[in-house]
C-alpha cells in the first residue's frame, strides 16, 4: 500500500467513526480534519467534497460490518449456529464494536431519511444485502432439513433486522443492555422454535 493510500484508508477510517456518532449533518469539516489531523486541502485531495466523504465512508462502515459477519459464520454451517453468530454481531453495536454510536446503517437510516436521498439509498441497499443474507441461510437450512419447510426466510430475515436494530435504538437510548438482552434472549427461542423436530 502506498503512502497514499494508507492516508486515504485513515481518512475513511477516522470519518466513518465521527459520521457515525454526529451524522451527516452533525459533522463538519473541522471535526473531519481534528479526527484525521489532516487540513482541508489534505482531505480534500482524496475526496471531491464532504458528500463524496460521507458515502464512501458509510460504504467502508457498511464493509467493516461485512467483515464482522464473515469472521463469525466462519466454520459454522448449521443454519441456527451462523444465525445466532450474526446476531452476537449485532449485539456487540451497541458497545462500539466495530464502531461507537451504534450500527451505522441505523444511524444513517433514520438521519438521512428523505433530507439526503444518496445516504438513504446506501442505507436501503446494506440493510437489503443483510435480508438477503439472512434469507439465504434460512432457505438453505431449509432446503437441508435443519428448518421446518414451512418457515418463511423473509419473514425470518425482517423479525430478525428488526428486532435487533430496535434494541441497538433502546440500549444506546438508555445506556443499558437490558433491551438487547431481552431481544437476544428472544431471537434464541424463536430460532430454536424454527428447528425440525
Amino acid at each position: 500500500m502506498t503512502k497514499g493510500e494508507e492516508t486515504r484508508a485513515m481518512i475513511l477510517q477516522r470519518s466513518a467513526q465521527v459520521f457515525n456518532r454526529k451524522g451527516y449533518f452533525g459533522t463538519s469539516i473541522s471535526d473531519i480534519m481534528e479526527a484525521t489531523g489532516l487540513e482541508k486541502g489534505g482531505i480534500y485531495n482524496y475526496f471531491q467534497s464532504k458528500d463524496d466523504l460521507a458515502l464512501q465512508a458509510f460504504d467502508y462502515a457498511v464493509d467493516q460490518i461485512r467483515e464482522e459477519f464473515a469472521y463469525a459464520i466462519k466454520g459454522k454451517v448449521n443454519a441456527i449456529e451462523r444465525l445466532r453468530a450474526i446476531i452476537g454481531v449485532f449485539r456487540q453495536m451497541p458497545g462500539g464494536h466495530p464502531f461507537e454510536g451504534g450500527c451505522p446503517v441505523l444511524n444513517t437510516t433514520v438521519e438521512a431519511d428523505y433530507a439526503h436521498p444518496a445516504l438513504r439509498q446506501r442505507a436501503r441497499q446494506a440493510m437489503q444485502e443483510w435480508r438477503d443474507f439472512i434469507r439465504l441461510i434460512v432457505a438453505r437450512g431449509i432446503e437441508r432439513g435443519e428448518l421446518c419447510a414451512e418457515t418463511d426466510p423473509d419473514a425470518v430475515a425482517s423479525l430478525i433486522i428488526a428486532s435487533l436494530e430496535g434494541a441497538i435504538a433502546l440500549t444506546t437510548l438508555y445506556g443499558d443492555s437490558i433491551p438487547m438482552d431481552h431481544v437476544v434472549d428472544h431471537l434464541n427461542h424463536y430460532l430454536s422454535s424454527l428447528l425440525c423436530s
